[in-house]
């Protein structure tokens, strides 16, 4: 099988040194990539800013800002995937505007006004001719599960891998996840805490279930 994964944050330039991001560190994509090219699978792997080696035997594409991440995914929607997994933590907002200069300190600014950056996953052209398992993650600080089955009606997804990331031990920066996966039925289940790898590879086994189904 083809996958397609993302990872890492996404970073949105307000001048040429200053940048709106978030604490990913795009271990969680980076561990799914791994798992995938251990079980044989043909992995392509967009990646934000990171500081961690990519996976041996992954097509690695690097981008920086929401849009460079959302036309790299839509190129290969294109060419076909058979599983989709959007784990980057993109950026919800961007600045309107970005300053050509770096902006000085002796000049000020009163306020940055935002505007949303593309949505990937509501906005990707799927291919018509196969069938693409879609998996979504969900970083919550509060109402985890009426906030995570939203985007999961919301943004065509198979299932949604929700945390909470209020806590330390677990998801942003961290080499440990703990999640709860809902699915497009109803149906839900919980991913209790344990290293990143080990929780990608039960992802794989619930991949390859989808599939048979299909």
């Amino acid at each position: 099988m083809t996958f397609l994964v993302t990872a890492g944050p996404t970073r949105e330039p307000l001048d040429p040194v200053r940048f709106i991001s978030n604490r990913s560190s795009g271990k969680m994509g980076y561990a799914i990539a791994a798992a995938a090219l251990e079980a044989g699978h043909q992995v392509t792997l967009i990646s934000g800013p990171v500081c961690i080696a990519p996976p041996q035997g992954a097509e690695l594409i690097r981008v920086t800002t929401a849009d460079e991440m959302a036309d790299a995914v839509q190129t290969r929607m294109d060419t076909g995937c058979d599983v989709f997994v959007m784990c980057a933590a993109v950026a919800d907002f961007k600045p309107r505007e970005v300053r050509p200069l770096k902006i000085k300190k002796s000049e000020g600014l009163a306020s940055i006004e935002l505007v949303p950056t593309r949505d990937i996953l509501a906005t990707a052209a799927l291919p018509r001719e196969r069938r693409v398992i879609i998996c979504g993650f969900a970083a919550e600080t509060n109402d985890l599960a009426e906030n995570a089955q939203k985007k999961l009606r919301e943004k065509r997804c198979d299932l949604i891998c929700a945390n909470d990331i209020t806590r330390m031990d677990t998801g942003f920066d961290a080499d440990q996840n703990e999640f709860t996966i809902f699915f497009r039925d109803g149906s839900q289940r919980h991913l209790e805490r344990a290293s990143k790898i080990e929780l990608a590879r039960e992802l794989l086994k619930i991949f390859m279930v989808i599939a048979e189904k299909h």
